[in-house]
């Protein structure tokens, strides 16, 4: 297993150096210049030039990536331009509620898909089938910006249920989960439908297979064949789309926390962009991209726990 967990660190390496390098070109084609940002409206064009000296804008890319490499191997990500902290301190500010939310997300979303999934196998061809196909269906099909818009218009503003602006208290206060609600029903609403069609395919494959049929020969209740037998040996592949809808739930939470006002790194982000905050911008890249890589890690790890032969390899 430590083995297994040593070869997928070394194949991140190379991921995540490609991802600071696609980051930090794609912010140079940005036509905002920092040290105009920086410098202010009221700044002269010498004062503006002597900015960008020194900071290392005018040395060649090759050099000012090198740099940046050096210094987050130092975890020096550098200073906000419009804030002035420090982008460590604020991308710390923002990586709790992110994670909140992602959890919120998931609590509710992966168990009801796994539920509708083996429904829709144990009940194949019959019309609750065709139902939890149909929203699963729907589901993917989806927009995650649209089913945020529809629950803000309708749950939020005209009927007033629930708050659709900001972060309450903590999740374990009432507050806190009526501000949290919306951003994690959206954000979840668009993880049951892959769930539930992988659940079903692959369990309807383990069903067939010849040790169910031994446990329900030996006489074994249904709901043990299907739970105990069945389910277990069907959730390697759940386990990995899991991990990879994770990873595209990263990239959501960024729609869903601009929509929602929720303060947590994927807004973090955006807002950076907007306002040409070069350094902060990096560093939530940074952030979700090493995210990414440590899900995927943790999938695997569980991937080799559920498949011991994974690890061997």
């Amino acid at each position: 297993m430590s083995r297994h967990i040593a070869h997928r660190l070394l194949i991140s390496i190379p991921v995540l150096f490609g991802v600071l390098l696609i980051g930090f070109l794609l912010l140079q084609v940005v036509p905002t210049d920092p040290a105009t940002v920086l410098a202010g409206p009221t700044a002269t064009a010498a004062d503006v030039e002597a900015l960008r000296e020194s900071m290392g804008l005018n040395e060649p890319l090759w050099y000012q990536f090198g740099l940046y490499i050096f210094r987050v191997l130092q975890l020096d990500l550098g200073r906000s331009i419009i804030s002035n902290s420090t982008v460590v301190s604020e991308l710390a500010n923002t990586v709790g509620p992110t994670v909140e939310l992602m959890l919120a997300s998931l609590i509710w979303a992966v168990p009801l898909g796994i539920l509708m999934g083996t429904v829709a196998a144990v009940r194949r061809g019959r019309v609750t089938d065709r139902i939890v196909m149909a929203f699963s269906v729907a589901g993917v099909s989806m927009p995650i910006f649209w089913f945020g818009l529809m629950l803000i218009q309708y749950v939020g503003f005209k009927m007033e249920l629930l708050p659709f602006q900001g972060r309450g208290g903590p999740l374990w206060s009432i507050d806190g989960l009526r501000h949290i609600a919306l951003p994690a029903i959206t954000l979840g609403g668009v993880f049951i439908g892959p769930v539930a069609r992988m659940t079903r395919t692959s369990l309807l494959e383990v069903l067939n297979a010849d040790f169910v049929r031994t446990a329900r020969a030996k006489g074994a209740p249904e709901r043990r064949v299907v739970v105990k037998h069945a389910l277990r040996n069907a959730l390697i592949p759940i386990v990995t789309l899991v991990g990879l809808q994770i990873g595209f739930l990263l990239g959501g939470a960024v729609v869903t926390e601009t929509m929602f006002a929720w303060p947590g790194v994927g807004r973090l982000a955006v807002g950076a962009i907007v306002s040409s905050d070069f350094p902060l911008a990096q560093g939530a890249i940074l952030l979700l991209a090493v995210s990414f890589l440590l899900v995927n890690l943790i999938v695997d790890v569980l991937y080799a726990y559920l498949d011991p032969r994974v690890g061997r390899k």
